[in-house]
């Protein structure tokens, strides 16, 4: 099987997006942060949260795993750091869950800063209902099995969007965006950019300015409207 760049199925030493970043990042919609990334990045919409006021941010600690077994997530949970986020590539498999009450326990007693997995949880009732952030592709109460070796903190696919160990990711109730380390600092300030001329736009239709300046020029622009037509 395939290995991290150290040649360890577990690497302990990645580089991760900064506190700083993180907590900037975390005042902002995953979908301000998707916009302003060229809106890619985004997690396909199978991957939700258990409950709509769920939110998370913080650097990936990625995961691989086969399809309804989660060894590898047992050793993301022991080397991860506070702050943290475990982002498992579960295949978007639902034939098993991946984890469940215990595990959700045993990440938040550690710092851990929530669970985002392409793949089903169970105990559903409980960990909705609770204050620990869990993102999931589904439900089942079938259990996983613990004897196929994964890997953890090496380049994964998220359903279908490309994370690094320690790149940041955000989850809220629409979903979860991943920003590339390197570039958070950049999303960050559009990010503000995007916020404060939304805040604008919303104040303005507030005030009777419905329709929005740009529409008819991209309607000429299409062909749905003939130069000098207006709606």
């Amino acid at each position: 099987m395939s290995t991290t760049p150290a040649g360890n199925p577990i690497n302990r030493n990645i580089e991760r997006v900064s506190p700083e970043l993180v907590e900037a990042a975390a005042k902002y919609q995953a979908a301000i942060l998707a916009d302003v990334a060229g809106r890619r990045g985004t997690v396909h919409g199978r991957v939700k949260p258990l409950s709509a006021k769920m939110k998370v941010a913080g650097p990936a600690i990625t995961v691989e795993v086969r399809q309804g077994d989660n060894l590898a997530i047992h050793a993301a949970l022991a080397i991860a750091k506070p702050g943290d986020v475990i982002v498992v590539d579960g295949k978007g498999d639902i034939s098993c869950a991946l984890l469940g009450e215990i595990m959700a326990a045993q990440a938040k007693a550690s710092g851990i800063a929530g669970i985002i997995i392409d793949a089903a949880v169970r105990d559903a009732h409980e960990l909705a209902n609770g204050d620990y952030p869990i993102f999931s592709a589904g439900l089942n109460p079938c259990g996983p099995t613990k004897s196929v070796a994964g890997l953890v903190n090496s380049p994964i696919s998220l359903g279908g969007t490309a994370v690094n160990p320690g790149d940041l990711v955000v989850g809220d109730a629409d979903g979860v965006v991943v920003i590339p380390r390197q570039d958070v600092a950049r999303i960050i300030d559009l990010a503000q950019k995007k916020l404060d001329g939304e805040t604008a736009r919303i104040a303005g239709i507030m005030k009777g300015d419905v329709r929005p300046a740009w529409v008819e020029k991209e309607l000429r622009a299409v062909g749905m409207l003939a130069e000098g037509e207006a709606l």
